[in-house]
């Protein structure tokens, strides 16, 4: 690749992963202002939610951060940030019903769930040390150093591709969750969907870049054999 190559990559790398945030903070921040019609928190919702699926023992705790919101599968819990857990908001009952979707893929043991829990410790083990192999790659042009550290970055590409049909799904699930419930009104629905959308966008961003880098660096693992 030449200079200007280079930097035009940087700059689309750079730019993907802001373009998702500054989406998904935009719209995030928009619906967090508008009031959910039933006037139930984002704890609420989860809680109801869990109890009629079943996971009464699965409980919802307060977390800080924002849009620091998750579903821990070793504890069995799910954990809103603040202004979710408490807050009346469309945005904050699509984030809530989302990490329940999450539990209900644990409870019904999906398949992408558990192949991407089994893939978290040999992912950051790859992660951490691939750029080891990369930078003696290319630094002493050992082609097979180059290709192990591409083999061990294509472990966390792996990662990236299985969590988006885990995302979607438990995005799908919500809203299910949300209608059937009656936790939003069909106008509502909607604007819940436009929430989730946006913060799919930051998961498939992170694979587009992923997916991007490792292409980059097989490209210099084929010049470096040519030459």
């Amino acid at each position: 690749m030449s200079f200007s190559q280079y930097i035009i990559y940087f700059i689309i790398v750079a730019a993907i992963p802001l373009w998702a945030q500054y989406r998904v903070k935009t719209t995030y921040a928009q619906y967090s202002k508008v009031g959910v019609a039933n006037g139930l928190t984002g704890a609420e919702v989860a809680r109801h939610i869990l109890d009629t699926n079943g996971l009464t023992n699965v409980p919802v705790h307060e977390t800080k951060g924002m849009l620091s919101d998750h579903y821990d599968p070793r504890k069995k819990a799910v954990f809103l940030s603040e202004a979710n857990f408490r807050g009346r908001s469309i945005a904050g009952a699509a984030v809530a019903a989302h990490e329940v979707g999450h539990a209900i893929q644990d409870q019904q043991d999906y398949a992408f769930m558990r192949f991407r829990s089994a893939l978290v410790p040999v992912t950051m083990f790859s992660s951490n040390i691939s750029w080891v192999f990369l930078i003696i790659g290319m630094l002493a042009n050992v082609a097979s150093f180059m290709l192990l550290g591409i083999i061990l970055m294509a472990v966390g590409v792996l990662f990236q591709l299985i969590t988006l049909p885990v995302e979607f799904d438990a995005s799908k699930r919500a809203l299910v969750q949300l209608e059937s419930g009656g936790l939003v009104s069909s106008s509502e629905l909607p604007q819940a969907k436009k929430v989730l959308s946006a913060a799919a966008m930051t998961y498939v961003a992170a694979m587009a870049v992923a997916v991007l880098e490792l292409l980059r660096l097989l490209l210099i693992f084929t010049n470096m054999n040519r030459n």
